[in-house]
């Protein structure tokens, strides 16, 4: 068994057999979806050596030294996804399912959920803001792949996803096919989308690429794209923030998301996948995904913790 599959079962209850032989990477990642949707997500990451640390409480280690001596741990987040990463018009804090995950890292390094800095990064700059030193982690809905793994460590996963088409209501789309060919779709830049439809474009007339998955939002109700492929969280948070659009169609691509972090800070990811262990052993994350996500994506978190 890999280390992200070892990781998985412990974060997630995810149990591989070892019977067959050590599960690769593509493996772990399609988990126990549907066939189809296995294969799109082997072909999505290529295959690849698991990289995972296993889960630590050390504090001794340079990064997490570093980040208790400035008192602050800087984390990259999004603002535009409702109940994941989003900025409360209300009272102008940024809240959601990856915030609370950020401030339980903080919690557990620093003492104190609030000690966090957070600055909001771009889909297609998440790499580049782990890689320069911009922040110490992103959490930002970022699924785990191979060639991402090249650039960038991940934590062991924290949320099992797929992907999903996002279209208005009136289109009536019963089918992945049915909603992309012929279809102006929308990706965000460097996302797993984007990544998927330069595989196979699903016979798309014309894809629209933008910085952030909620501006493909926007250019819907605009009607200046037909379709939003985006990841299955995203696309019901699209629909539960705009009730004139809907997922449609099968999910496709299982996978899961990762918080990326330097390939260097090897003590960092043993420490924030040992708050993962901590975060789903104390209630905190089905608490979160209860406050967050249950109204959008059922109540029972089975399929999201594989």
């Amino acid at each position: 068994m890999t280390g992200v599959a070892v990781l998985a079962a412990w974060l997630i209850g995810a149990g591989t057999s070892g019977a067959a032989g050590p599960a690769t990477a593509a493996q772990t990642l399609a988990g126990a979806a549907a066939p189809q949707a296995a294969q799109s997500a082997q072909d999505l990451a290529g295959g690849c050596e698991d990289r995972t640390a296993a889960p630590s409480p050390n504090e001794n280690g340079p990064k997490v030294r570093q980040i208790k001596q400035r008192g602050t741990l800087i984390v990259g987040v999004d603002q535009n996804s409702y109940h994941w990463g989003y900025r409360n018009p209300q009272t102008g804090r940024i809240e959601g399912f990856d915030i609370d995950l950020a401030r339980a890292v903080a919690k557990e390094i620093l003492g104190d959920p609030d000690r966090v800095t957070f600055k909001t990064v771009p889909t297609a700059k998440r790499i580049e803001a782990v890689r320069t030193g911009q922040v110490d982690l992103i959490a930002r809905t970022m699924t785990i792949t191979c060639d991402r793994w090249q650039d960038v460590a991940f934590s062991a996963p924290y949320f099992a996803s797929g992907q999903r088409l996002v279209v208005p209501r009136a289109a009536k789309v019963t089918s992945l096919e049915q909603g992309l060919e012929g279809k102006r779709a929308c990706v965000a830049d460097q996302s797993s989308s984007q990544a998927l439809l330069r595989q196979n474009p699903h016979g798309t007339a014309d894809v629209k690429v933008v910085e952030n998955q909620l501006d493909c939002l926007v250019l819907m109700q605009l009607g200046q794209v037909d379709a939003t492929l985006t990841d299955t969280a995203l696309a019901a948070a699209q629909a539960a923030q705009d009730p004139t659009v809907e997922q449609a169609g099968e999910q496709i691509a299982f996978a899961h998301m990762g918080i990326a972090m330097k390939k260097e800070d090897t003590d960092l990811v043993a420490r924030v996948n040992q708050v993962l262990v901590d975060y789903r052993a104390n209630g905190g994350w089905r608490a979160s995904y209860d406050h967050w996500l249950a109204a959008s994506m059922g109540a029972d978190p089975a399929d999201y913790l594989r």
